[in-house]
């Protein structure tokens, strides 16, 4: 999936080129290429699906050239997950009856890259023996606000090692106090987004679920892979809703399992999340840029592109971004107030700003 358009990582992150398409990490490869490499060494690239928004399938194309244009599922219309997932179930249930389907977002850190194919590879085996929605729940390291959480049913494992559980709840983003006491309980996991099923059993869930999303893109079985696709693709996408799949089927489906695991993830929502995961210098600052200094600074992150020259002086505890003439300068703590600003801009200042 690689559609969304990265708003917390603004300015860097800009609607033409949103941070999938970024090398946020400074390894020479964007978030894409990572994910696309990934997944390359357990399934070869013709079986590899991208679905992104119809502004960004050149962009796809011109990072991704190992795939073909078949395999670039574009989306008109910007609306969140079940459709996302509607439209490639669909699309490769009229190639292989038989598929077990592998649902990530495109933008992760992985830093466990074998343990990772490992879970995947557990997962994917339990999703072609069981009639199965499998989902990975990650194991938390601190009391987290910005991500969802899984309670698992810790009495009914499904396999020795006690990774395979049955789901009990999901719960959107907690405040503190809630999150600490998931932390404390033991039965919770941060949600992944990542999601592995067969196709007939995905299938059998939006028809039980979502029925009028499933029968949307039911209606084009004989259509997908020809000319007329994306006129279907477009039909649909402005009748259909706009519902992420953790509301349209996670939350609702008896049949949901899931694979506990740690192997370095990170959604990479943030600058604060990029901040957690990179190196750091003595004074714990993470600095990127041929022409930056500091005097005074502290726990900051910091990213001035290219020869511009950047003199900071006596910060603790922030952000400072430049990115083709935009300057954010924010604290830390307050991250989460980027998406108000970026709001704001367009408001005020024009869209070519965002």
């Amino acid at each position: 999936m690689a559609g969304g358009v990265g708003s917390r990582f603004w300015p860097l992150s800009r609607r033409e080129k949103p941070k999938q398409f970024l090398d946020i990490l400074g390894t020479g490869r964007t978030l894409l290429q990572m994910t696309f490499q990934r997944f390359e060494k357990m399934c070869s690239p013709e079986n590899i699906f991208i679905v992104t928004n119809q502004i960004y399938t050149d962009i796809v194309a011109e990072q991704i050239p190992e795939i073909g244009t078949n395999q670039i599922l574009s989306e008109p219309l910007r609306k969140n997950t079940a459709p996302c997932i509607a439209y490639a179930t669909n699309k490769i249930w009229s190639r292989d009856k038989d598929a077990i389907i592998v649902v990530a977002p495109s933008d992760h850190l992985i830093i466990d890259e074998s343990q990772f194919i490992n879970v995947i590879e557990e997962g994917m085996a339990f999703a072609k023996g069981h009639d199965a929605l499998v989902t990975l729940g990650i194991e938390p390291s601190g009391p987290e606000t910005g991500y969802g959480y899984i309670q698992v049913q810790k009495k009914k494992a499904f396999n020795d090692n006690k990774t395979l559980f049955k789901a009990k709840t999901f719960t959107e983003k907690p405040d503190e106090k809630m999150a600490r006491i998931f932390l404390n309980s033991g039965d919770f996991y941060w949600n992944s987004g990542i999601f592995i099923w067969s196709v007939s059993s995905i299938r059998n869930a939006l028809k039980n679920h979502m029925p009028d999303i499933f029968q949307m893109f039911e209606n084009g079985l004989e259509v997908y892979n020809t000319e007329g696709e994306p006129l279907f693709i477009y039909d649909v996408y402005t009748n259909c809703p706009e519902i992420s799949i953790d509301y349209a089927i996670m939350e609702k489906a008896e049949n949901v399992y899931v694979i506990t695991a740690d192997f370095g993830w990170s959604d990479l929502g943030t600058w604060g999340s990029l901040f957690e995961y990179s190196g750091k210098d003595d004074f714990k600052n993470v600095t990127n840029g041929n022409n930056v200094l500091v005097y005074n600074v502290k726990n900051s992150i910091i990213k001035v592109p290219g020869q511009r020259l950047a003199v900071i002086h006596g910060l603790d505890g922030y952000i400072i971004v430049e990115s083709d003439g935009i300057l954010l300068i924010c604290k830390r703590e307050d991250e989460q107030r980027i998406k108000q600003f970026v709001n704001d801009v367009q408001i005020k200042k024009g869209e070519g700003f965002v």
